[in-house]
């Protein structure tokens, strides 16, 4: 679903379940010029809030090194980068997708 919507938005997808040693990225995408790191969040049930509100300091810190590692073994050090959550919260039918854009900005 995620992927589906990402590209009816127009994102070209690059990579699904890229892996690294700090853990895997849902899927890696180009949105014009930007190269946009997606974290997939679903919420299954209605006990939690946002599934955006899954992606803690912790989740956040590791897709930067996973982003860090990706950009330097692609040599994308001058491309701009950014990074994106698609929350799915499949508790309702139908399902909502919600892409959130720059959702949270790195220290870099």
């Amino acid at each position: 679903m995620a992927r589906l919507e990402l590209e009816r938005l127009g994102y070209q997808i690059l990579i699904r379940r890229f892996r690294s040693r700090f853990g895997e990225i849902d899927i890696i995408a180009k949105d014009g010029p930007f190269v946009a790191f997606v974290e997939v969040k679903t919420k299954t049930d209605g006990r939690f809030g946002n599934p955006v509100e899954m992606v803690d300091a912790k989740k956040q810190r590791r897709l930067v090194s996973m982003a860090e590692e990706y950009v330097a073994n692609q040599s994308l050090h001058n491309t701009p980068c950014r990074f994106d959550v698609v929350a799915i919260d499949a508790a309702i039918q139908p399902p909502t997708i919600t892409v959130y854009k720059d959702a949270f900005r790195p220290g870099w």
